[in-house]
């Protein structure tokens, strides 16, 4: 059984005519939609949802005539809609669905004498083209091929890119800034009051993980209730991220540094301003969360934010650790991405059905970087009008980046490890950009970011040699007391 998307094209009947598309699945081997719809033959749309044309008996005589028929999906198969309406006349048949538009299939040789386009499209489209273009409508099929690069993938790279360079380099500022602490007695109380980073030890690495995994199985069972509890937590966490990184830009500025007191504590009046705003940004996030138009740019920067503020954080204490942490998550993104299909009744990927909400949930999780689609396809408007990437993709390798560059920090090695691993995380990108032009399917990004820059870490230490120092990871540590 084939599967295949198409566009249908809608026109109304003003002057100049409104148009819009809207998403069909259809069988090409039954029947075979032009590429473009230039040259295609429009038909006037007959809205007859109200039946499910399983009988002739169900629609009038000659009201199907030379037209394009929408019905309901019913009980009796394409395979009698579409005798029936060819009998009637009709030129092409949609069939309206309320559910998740699925595979049309039927025996194939059984359609051989069916000649007329059958495709299958959203009720709610349906809806919509009432809304937008009135009741006189004309209709067209086509599919066109899918575009073998969409630019918003470069959006997406630079937008990586730039978070992991900066998360790493933030991370070698605040290493910096602890060695000095540690060298200066009077300041060291003082520093570690501030710090505010987690150290991952093996053990924590392993247990992260084993979370990550029933995180998963949770939110693909229980999806329609965990959905909200994660959207709440993004709130919150980006809300925090936000603040963070925005004032430890607005700490440089020498400006508007008036602080009041209250209960014996001095706060500086622009961080007050400051905590409001990044709680109203996600707030306003959380409130338009599903307006494509424009949501996605606010939900970028919390999600960069977020991101930010995790790679500084969360600190490896050596390349050991960070081995055991991305081996660990390369074998989770692979199984959840490539084995669960094995696994589950519709043998779909758990962690695709996941990112994309499971069984046609409308509400999708805010962990991913959003960028618009810019070539327009039919899976543009059937599956995901958005590229996307995990924040995972950024902050497992950007944790692996940020002990490069504390490394540098530590041994005065002129961010060699840093900028190495930087490079090969951009060459990582490029790597998993080029596999999902040629595979036209889902890919786990750790699957060649993990590689990458592990590889590349280690022949940077094999080649200083400094291998030994760099798995072990330096004598200094964040939490040391004397």
């Amino acid at each position: 059984v084939a599967a295949d998307e198409g566009i249908l094209h809608a026109s109304g009947s003003g002057v100049p005519p409104v148009t819009k598309d809207y998403c069909i699945i259809y069988n090409s081997n039954w029947v075979s939609l032009p590429k473009t719809f230039d040259n295609a033959t429009f038909r006037t749309l007959e809205n007859l949802t109200s039946t499910v044309l399983c009988s002739s008996a169900e629609v009038p005589s000659g009201l199907m005539k030379d037209k394009a028929v929408v019905v309901m999906r019913g009980n009796c198969t394409f395979l009698e809609k579409a005798r029936i309406a060819q009998s009637l006349g009709a030129k092409m048949l949609l069939i309206a669905s309320k559910s998740r538009l699925s595979a049309i299939s039927d025996n194939k040789t059984d359609f051989e004498d069916v000649t007329i386009p059958i495709a299958l499209i959203r009720y709610n489209d349906i809806v919509d083209m009432q809304l937008v273009l009135g009741n006189e409508v004309n209709v067209t099929l086509y599919s066109p091929p899918l575009p073998e690069f969409d630019y918003s993938m470069v959006v997406i790279f630079l937008i990586a890119v730039f978070t992991v360079a900066l998360g790493g380099y933030w991370s070698g500022v605040a290493e910096l800034e602890n060695l000095k602490a540690v060298a200066s007695p009077g300041e060291r109380e003082t520093r570690w009051k501030k710090e505010e980073n987690v150290t991952f030890t093996p053990v924590t690495v392993i247990l992260f993980v084993v979370i990550c995994c029933v995180m998963l199985v949770l939110l693909y069972f229980f999806y329609k209730w965990l959905v909200y509890v994660i959207i709440s937590v993004f709130c919150l966490a980006s809300a925090m991220s936000l603040y963070n990184c925005l004032a430890a830009l607005i700490g440089e500025i020498p400006f508007g540094q008036c602080r009041i007191t209250c209960s014996n504590k001095t706060i500086e009046v622009r961080l007050i301003f400051l905590a409001i705003f990044c709680i109203a940004a996600a707030v306003v996030w959380a409130v338009f969360r599903n307006e494509d138009r424009w949501a996605w740019i606010l939900q970028d920067i919390l999600g960069v934010a977020f991101c930010l503020n995790f790679i500084k954080t969360l600190k490896m204490p050596n390349f050991k650790s960070c081995v055991i942490l991305l081996g660990l998550l390369l074998l989770y993104d692979v199984f959840f991405v490539f084995i669960t299909p094995f696994i589950t009744k519709n043998g779909a990927s758990i962690m695709v059905e996941v990112a994309a909400g499971p069984f046609g949930n409308s509400e999708k999780l805010p962990v991913v970087i959003r960028v618009p689609r810019l070539e327009h396809s039919a899976s543009t408007l059937c599956d995901l009008p958005f590229s996307l990437l995990g924040f995972g993709d950024i902050i497992v390798p950007g944790l692996l980046v940020a002990y490069c560059r504390r490394f540098d920090v530590q041994t005065r090695s002129s961010s060699i490890y840093y900028i190495s691993c930087t490079i090969a995380y951009a060459v990582g990108m490029v790597l998993t950009f080029i596999v999902l032009a040629l595979m036209k399917m889902g890919q786990p990004a750790l699957l060649y970011l993990v590689p990458c820059t592990l590889i590349t870490s280690s022949l940077v230490a094999w080649r200083r040699k400094e291998m030994k120092k760099f798995w072990k990871g330096s004598n200094y540590q964040v939490g040391w007391r004397p």
